[in-house]
């Protein structure tokens, strides 16, 4: 029975030290967790985006829970100025069955943003983001595909606030 013990100790003894290892390594290799908090050069930031679309929201609601920077109601309050020139959803034929009938789509999600100090100044120049999904297609699957259609614009919009939010923490602050 000892014996047994024994071994079951010596175990887990090893596996702890493996996954303390593992740990260690991530750590040092600068490994983060993804929404951990940013830090952006800036105090303060106004967001302007189009009217009627929800990435404003969701990138006011974003940068104010992933960073250290704080979202201001107008931008002669904001250090820096996040304008969402345009935002807009497309969608492609990507394949055609032999009848003629869609097979594919190919979803697209375009936003242009720009990056202005409170004097108008530009900081970050015109950048677009463009990201892509596939979306099969069956005719008898009208209702699901629509709102697999709209889950797919969904988490594309939600990839295109991450990357903003990095490519802002990569601009250096100016004097």
């Amino acid at each position: 029975m000892n014996v047994i013990n024994c071994t079951i100790s010596s175990r887990i003894l090893k596996l702890s030290l493996a996954g303390l290892l593992v740990l260690t390594l991530l750590g040092a290799c600068g490994f983060k967790l993804r929404g951990q908090i940013a830090s952006l050069p800036f105090e303060t930031l106004y967001v302007s985006a189009p009217p009627g679309h929800t990435i404003g929201s969701d990138l006011r609601r974003a940068i104010d829970t992933t960073t250290t920077t704080k979202i201001v109601d107008s931008a002669q309050e904001a250090e820096a100025v996040l304008q969402v020139i345009n935002a807009n959803n497309e969608r492609r034929i990507l394949s055609l069955s032999g009848g003629g009938r869609v097979r594919e789509f190919e979803l697209i999600f375009r936003i242009t943003t720009r990056l202005v100090d409170n004097k108008g100044i530009e900081i970050l120049p015109e950048n677009q983001i463009t990201l892509l999904r596939i979306l099969p297609f069956l005719d008898a699957q009208i209702l699901a595909k629509e709102a697999e259609e709209k889950m797919l614009y969904k988490d594309m919009q939600a990839d295109a606030v991450q990357q903003i939010i990095w490519r802002l923490s990569t601009v250096k602050k100016q004097i």
